[in-house]
């Protein structure tokens, strides 16, 4: 008995079905599903044809399709898969002039392929048919921001054709665990044409999504991802907290995360470095507003701490890899003029000795210490740092540095001196030319 069966010689396109069966009088299973083996067939029987002629289109779209042939009892089929079901339907079919043709139109996202058959059992050509809902891709420029500075926002939607409108919006986190409702950006109530969209004044962490509509009544695109842009907030909702208190880890080491706040809702985010955004549902219920996280593959993530009123904290940047040295660095901005220091930590030792450290790439100290130490840093010291010990170089992460409000009008108390400066000296000489005078009228 064999499970397999070999067609040689087909020459058209054709469906094929099996059963089994025992016993005497015989007994047998059901038909299988039937399946179809799609033949390019030079001279088909009937020609099938597709309008508009392309194979992706959306769910809003009406595709009609045609037999072209010299029989009027032509039918179409199709052969679908939606999620994990496969089945074969018939398309309704009305006869018209120029032969018997079907319209598709769906709202689910599938794939079929689409044939003409008769009941004689002759088969025209094949077509391939895909239908989906497009969904926009958002990016976001900068995704560190300083307060009050211009964000630029740009939708991405493929075969996007005129009359398309894009719709930008800020993503707000919602009731339901990692969820987001969106709201429309004041300028955006009516669309844009543009695929860019500047958004001004933003002062605290916030996420974008945008979406595409058009027609009477409209139809829209799914939503993009949200995306983020993580602000230097002085003051935010919550103050998040790392323990260890460094950016990179190790895999397999435990760390904590803190949302300081006066909320007890706070629910802890993710955006990995693939563009993915991730809800940590092991923090769903936080202890005294503690989350505890252990990686064990390396990835580089921002967390950051969010509650269903809109509340945003503190972004911190976290990396954990499976290498053996990693760079210990502050996971928070330095603020300007405050003493640092950066060490290099071997997975199961603390300290190390002979550590060399790099900035940007370039060397900036090479001794047997193995700490550097800036006792005042200023803009000049961010960038990206990274260890070497032992020939075995760390990864690198960036240190941010937190600049101090500059006066609004430095230039003033300059003048100002100078100023002074110039009347004093003129005071000085109107006086030396009285005293002088003075010594005339008195003689010698």
């Amino acid at each position: 008995m064999k499970d397999s069966y070999i067609i040689h010689g087909q020459k058209h396109t054709a469906g094929y079905s099996c059963r089994a069966g025992r016993g005497n009088p015989e007994d047998f299973t059901h038909y299988s599903e039937p399946k179809f083996v799609w033949s390019a067939v030079l001279r088909p029987a009937a020609s099938l044809t597709a309008s508009p002629d392309m194979e992706k289109h959306f769910t809003d779209h009406n595709v009609s399709l045609k037999c072209g042939g010299a029989s009027t009892e032509w039918r179409v089929m199709s052969y679908k898969e939606i999620y994990v079901w496969s089945f074969l339907s018939l398309c309704p079919t009305y006869l018209g002039p120029t032969g018997p043709s079907c319209i598709v139109n769906s709202q689910l996202n599938y794939e079929a392929v689409y044939w003409c058959e008769s009941g004689s059992g002759e088969f025209s050509n094949a077509v391939n048919i895909t239908v989906h809902k497009p969904k926009p891709v958002l990016t976001v420029s900068p995704p560190w921001q300083s307060p009050e500075a211009p964000v630029t926002l740009n939708c991405q939607i493929e075969n996007l054709s005129e009359g398309w409108r894009i719709y930008w919006y800020e993503a707000v986190p919602d009731v339901s665990p990692g969820a987001y409702r969106y709201e429309l950006l004041p300028e955006s109530i009516s669309g844009t044409i543009q695929k860019s969209y500047m958004v001004h004044g933003q002062k605290h962490t916030a996420g974008y999504a945008c979406r595409a509509g058009r027609g009477n009544p409209e139809y829209f695109t799914k939503y993009s991802e949200p995306k983020f842009v993580w602000l230097a907030d002085p003051h935010p909702a919550a103050s998040l907290s790392v323990s260890p208190d460094r950016e990179q880890h190790f895999t397999s080491e435990s760390v904590t995360l803190n949302c300081g706040g006066n909320s007890t809702e706070w629910r802890v985010m993710r955006f990995s470095a693939t563009g993915h955004l991730i809800y940590l549902r092991i923090c769903l219920v936080m202890t005294a507003s503690l989350c505890t996280i252990n990686r064990t593959h390396s990835d580089k993530s921002v967390y950051w701490c969010e509650s269903p009123s809109g509340e945003f904290s503190n972004a911190v940047n976290l990396t954990v890899h499976d290498e053996d040295l990693l760079l210990v660095s502050p996971v928070h901005p330095v603020t300007e003029g405050a003493s640092v220091t950066l060490s290099c930590r071997r997975r199961g030792e603390n300290k190390l000795s002979d550590v060399i450290f790099y900035h940007n790439d370039k060397l900036i100290q090479n001794d047997s210490r193995g700490e550097l130490k800036i006792s005042a840093v200023s803009q000049s010291h961010e960038g990206f740092y990274k260890c070497e010990h032992s020939g075995e170089v760390s990864p690198q992460s960036w240190m941010r540095v937190k600049l101090l409000p500059r006066p609004e009008n430095p230039s003033f108390p300059v003048l100002l001196v100078a100023g002074l400066s110039e009347l004093s000296g003129k005071i000085l000489i109107i006086l030396l030319i009285l005293l002088s005078h003075c010594r005339d009228l008195k003689g010698p």
